[in-house]
């Protein structure tokens, strides 16, 4: 079993919520759904139709410039048996010039001359666009050493791994509309506070609906495959509710999201679409002598590539995205034992169950460096999961030879950010990933 080692030369990388430090290629360190999860605290009492005018006129008393700026920056140093010694550095900024917008900035620099960068700004409000709320987000990485599988030729489902030179990188703005329903009665800003209130299936009365239109610019440039496509540009349509008790340690609840993409023409590749559903639900399991809460999580994900199969007579080429822009499984957030993308294909299924688990044993918070930061949860995890990629959008294809996951992780809440380390085992290698966010 070969495993790459990270070594945390410092408790910074391991409390930092911008430690990307995925222990496989640097190519992976970061999401393209890096946008940060801050769980704002929020009134456990039930809001009232009468109090709907107060909150308002509260939140315009409370404007963007009486809420003192939070500036946090931190070292990050790590090693991998890829990349040798990488130092950097990331800040992050809390109510950045507005009371619910977050800036966080992440430079890293490797001995083999690998690097990347990452600029975030989050949850923006124009004036009287009380419904609205606007993120951006920019990554560009080099890697010397870069980790990728693509389809082999004579195969549906086989990747070939592939080590090349690769620069990578994306862009992104995130227009988001909250209808001004349930948890968004009282506007998109206050909508980011989770209130334990009574949880309702039904979304006029509980969770928060949201619609996300998404422009977006992707590339990859492979050294030794210069023939591959290398630029994905398009726009992604969400639809999203959630009704989570909480973004960062979900209890009860769940969350349903169905994403449409759709890819433009570049170059002389055709337009295409996509589409993904993904489902959580969680139970609680109540508490018992040595956890404060118990809670069962399960994820059902689905995507399809209806166009796969369309043959475009301009380009003389089929209408499929280029697979770092398509449907994949493997990576930090689905079928965590492989690789980043390791899977591609037209359609994919994963199933993701976890165990999770509060301890009321709580030593983080009195450890050096830790004990500079609130730290007012950790959280042990069992998880399993399984997952396919094919060809074919077919229930039966999808449901055969199905690759598994499995493994056990550690999570903690540092400033409100969720740090999720995660060691899980499945195919011929075993993964450790440093993270941010829940899975799911």
């Amino acid at each position: 079993m070969q495993l790459y080692k990270t070594a945390l030369v410092t408790y910074c990388v391991i409390y930092s919520g911008w430690a990307f430090a995925q222990t496989q290629p640097i190519q992976s360190l970061m999401s393209e759904d890096t946008i940060v999860s801050v769980d704002i605290a929020g009134d456990d009492k039930q809001t009232t139709s009468t109090s709907v005018e107060l909150e308002k006129n509260k939140q315009a008393k409370n404007s963007a410039d009486s809420y003192d700026a939070e500036f946090v920056a931190v070292p990050i140093i790590f090693s991998t048996e890829t990349l040798s010694t990488t130092i950097g550095g990331a800040g992050v900024i809390k109510h950045a010039g507005q009371a619910q917008a977050v800036a966080l900035g992440i430079g890293l620099y490797s001995a083999n001359d690998s690097w990347l960068s990452y600029a975030g700004f989050y949850n923006y409000q124009i004036p009287k666009l009380d419904q609205w709320l606007f993120s951006a987000e920019l990554f560009r990485g080099h890697y010397e050493q870069g980790i990728y599988y693509l389809p082999q030729a004579n195969t549906e489902t086989e990747t070939e791994r592939i080590i090349s030179v690769g620069d990578e990188g994306f862009s992104k703005l995130h227009i988001k509309y909250v209808l001004p329903m349930a948890g968004g009665a009282n506007g998109a800003a206050a909508s980011l506070a989770r209130k334990k209130n009574a949880i309702s299936w039904n979304p006029l009365e509980s969770g928060v609906t949201s619609i996300t239109l998404t422009p977006f610019n992707k590339y990859r440039e492979l050294e030794t495959l210069d023939y591959l496509p290398d630029e994905a540009n398009g726009i992604e349509l969400a639809l999203d509710w959630d009704n989570r008790d909480s973004m960062n340690n979900s209890s009860e609840g769940g969350q349903t999201n169905l994403t449409l993409t759709l890819g433009s023409e570049v170059s002389d590749n055709p337009s295409w679409f996509m589409w993904e559903f993904e489902q959580s639900a969680f139970m609680s399991l109540g508490s018992n002598g040595w956890f404060e809460e118990q809670v069962l999580a399960a994820n059902v994900y689905i995507a399809d590539t209806p166009s796969w199969n369309s043959f475009d007579g301009d380009s003389q080429s089929y209408q499929r995205p280029p697979t770092f822009a398509g449907v994949s499984l493997g990576g930090f957030d689905r079928l965590r034992g492989y690789d980043s993308k390791q899977f591609t294909g037209r359609s994919a299924v994963n199933y993701a169950l976890e165990y999770r688990m509060t301890p009321r044993w709580q030593p983080l918070q009195n450890l050096p460096v830790f004990n500079l930061y609130d730290v007012p949860w950790w959280q042990w995890a069992l998880l399993i999961e399984a997952g396919n990629v094919t060809d074919e959008f077919s229930l039966d294809d999808l449901h055969k030879d199905m690759k598994t996951s499995y493994g056990v992780s550690v999570r903690f809440e540092v400033e409100d950010i969720v740090i999720r380390s995660d060691f899980v085992t499945g195919g011929d290698e075993s993964q450790f990933w440093v993270m941010i966010n829940q899975p799911f």
